[in-house]
C-alpha cells in the first residue's frame, strides 16, 4: 500500500472514562465525568488538536452493567453530547450510533440533518439494528427477527436519506426583496410507505455543507455486508488478526461494487484498544493497576480465560500470579470458537502469569497494545499497511489522560512516517473523510403512496 495514502482515525469517547470498567476510578480520573459535558468537550478538544477525523460516540438504549460497581457504557445522550461538542469545535467530525429498530426514520433524519446544518456538515449516523431484549423491553415490545431487523434498517435508511433530500438544495433562496423565503416547489413531500415504515416528509431543513449526514454501519454477517455496501460511507468492524480484517474489507468492497458504487469511497474502521507507557512494562503495569481496581471482574475474567485455552482456570484452584503449570499447559489449545484465543495460548506459552496475560488485554472486545508510543503506532502502522483496513475506532483505557497521550505521543510518530495526515483536507467529515458529496438518495425501493 501506498503511504501516500492516510489512515483515518475515529475516537470512541464510550461513556468518557474510557474502555476499561474501572477507568472511573483510576487515579486523575473525574469520577462523575458521565454527567460533565465539559470533559467531553474537553477531549474532543484534545482530539482535534491531533487532526482525529471524528469522535464516535457508540449508544445503546439499555442499561447493560452493574452500576454498583462499573461505570455506564453509554453517554447520558449522543446527539446532546455532540451537539455541546459541536459548538465548541470547527473540523473534527461528529459521528453518534442511532438504532433503526427503536427509533422513527423522521426523527432519526431531522436529529442528524439539523446537527449536521448547525456543525456545517460534520456529522455522520452510525445506523445499527438492535436484538438485545433488554432494549426492547424499554420501548413494549418483544425482539425482532435478524432479517425483519435489517428489512427495518433498509426502509428506514432510504426513508431518512429521502427526508434528508426533500428540501432541495437551491430551495433556500432568502429573497428578502420579493418576500420569498424558500421556493415551496423545491420542499416536497416524499409520500414513502413500506412494510414497517411510513413517512410524509418533507423535512423542513436545508442542506449542510457536505449536503447530509456520512452514513456509518457496524453490522456483521451477510445482511450487515450488503446493507453498508449498499448505504455506508463508513464501517465499523471487530477483527483481532490482520487476515481477518482483510477478509472482511475485501468483503465490504465487493458489496460495494453489486450496488455500483465505488469501494474506495467506503472506508473501514477496524476497533482498537490501548494503554501507553514509556515503557512496555510500565504499561502493562497501567493495566494491572485497572484490573486490581475491578476486584469482582478477576474470577470471570479467568474462568473465561480458561475457556479461551481449553483449561478449567479458577482463582479458587489456581495462583493467578504465577504462570500456568507445564502439565496444564501441554493440554492446553485455542478454542476455534473465539477469534482471540490463540493470542491467549502464545502468550500462556510465553510463561506469563495468568493475572498478566489478561492485562495484555485478551479478552477484551477489540485489540490491546499495551506498550510505548512506538509500539502502538507499530501494531497500527503494520494493520494499515497489509490492507487491513483504512482506518482506526480508538479506545483508550482511561479517557483523561489516554486522549491526550495518543495525541502527543503516537499521532506525531505517524506524521513522521508519512502515515497520518498534517491537517484537515476541509471543513466537512465528507472532505476529511475522503468520501463523496451526497445529498438525498437516487433509487428507492420502498413504494409511494
Amino acid at each position: 500500500m501506498n503511504k501516500s495514502k492516510h489512515m483515518q482515525i475515529a475516537l470512541n469517547l464510550v461513556s468518557g472514562y474510557g474502555a476499561e470498567p474501572s477507568a472511573w476510578r483510576y487515579p486523575g480520573s473525574i469520577p462523575a465525568a458521565y454527567t460533565n459535558i465539559n470533559h467531553f468537550v474537553k477531549l474532543a478538544k484534545i482530539a482535534e488538536k491531533g487532526k482525529i477525523q471524528m469522535i464516535f460516540i457508540a449508544d445503546f438504549p439499555a442499561l447493560t452493567v452493574d452500576l454498583e460497581t462499573k461505570n455506564p457504557t453509554s453517554t447520558l445522550d449522543p446527539m446532546l453530547a455532540l451537539m455541546a461538542i459541536a459548538l465548541e469545535t470547527d473540523r473534527i467530525g461528529l459521528v453518534a450510533t442511532l438504532s433503526t429498530t427503536f427509533n422513527h426514520p423522521y426523527n432519526i433524519a431531522r436529529q442528524f440533518k439539523a446537527l449536521d446544518v448547525i456543525s456545517h456538515g460534520r456529522v455522520g449516523w452510525n445506523a445499527v439494528t438492535t436484538s438485545s431484549p433488554v432494549a426492547a423491553a424499554n420501548f413494549g415490545v418483544s425482539v425482532s427477527e435478524r432479517k425483519e431487523r435489517y428489512e427495518m434498517a433498509d426502509e428506514s435508511i432510504q426513508i431518512v436519506q429521502a427526508l434528508w433530500g426533500s428540501w432541495h438544495e437551491d430551495a433556500w433562496t432568502l429573497d428578502v426583496d420579493n418576500g420569498q423565503y424558500a421556493d415551496m416547489d423545491k420542499i416536497q413531500p416524499i409520500n414513502l410507505s413500506g412494510n414497517y415504515f411510513a413517512s410524509r416528509g418533507p423535512l423542513p431543513i436545508p442542506p449542510s455543507e457536505q449536503g447530509q449526514p456520512v452514513i456509518f454501519q457496524a453490522g456483521g454477517g451477510r445482511e450487515g455486508l450488503e446493507q453498508a455496501g449498499k448505504f455506508a460511507s463508513g464501517v465499523y468492524q471487530n477483527p483481532f488478526d490482520i487476515e481477518s480484517a482483510r477478509s472482511h474489507r475485501e468483503l465490504i468492497r465487493e458489496s460495494a461494487i453489486r450496488h455500483n458504487r465505488n469501494p474506495d469511497a467506503v472506508k473501514l474502521f477496524a476497533g482498537f484498544m490501548f494503554s501507553i507507557g514509556s515503557t512496555a512494562e510500565e504499561a502493562l503495569e497501567r493495566r494491572r493497576k485497572l484490573m486490581h481496581l475491578a476486584p469482582e471482574e478477576i474470577p470471570s475474567r479467568v474462568n473465561y480465560l480458561g475457556a479461551m485455552i481449553g483449561l478449567p482456570l479458577s482463582v479458587n484452584t489456581i495462583d493467578i500470579d504465577q504462570s500456568i503449570p507445564t502439565e496444564m499447559l501441554n493440554r492446553a489449545y485455542a478454542s476455534p470458537h473465539d477469534p482471540r484465543s490463540p493470542r491467549a495460548l502464545q502468550l500462556a506459552q510465553q510463561g506469563l502469569s495468568i493475572r498478566d496475560i489478561l492485562a495484555h488485554g485478551v479478552i477484551n472486545y477489540h485489540p490491546v497494545v499495551a506498550g510505548t508510543p512506538t509500539q502502538i503506532a507499530d501494531f497500527l502502522e503494520e494493520w494499515f499497511l497489509a490492507g487491513a483496513c483504512d482506518g482506526f475506532s480508538i479506545s483508550p483505557d482511561v479517557a483523561n489522560d489516554g486522549v491526550t497521550d495518543f495525541v502527543n505521543l503516537v499521532i506525531p510518530i505517524l506524521q513522521e512516517r508519512g502515515l497520518f495526515h498534517e491537517d484537515y483536507e476541509g471543513s466537512t467529515l465528507r472532505e476529511n473523510m475522503g468520501v463523496p458529496y451526497q445529498y438525498g438518495i437516487d433509487s428507492i425501493s420502498i413504494p409511494s403512496y
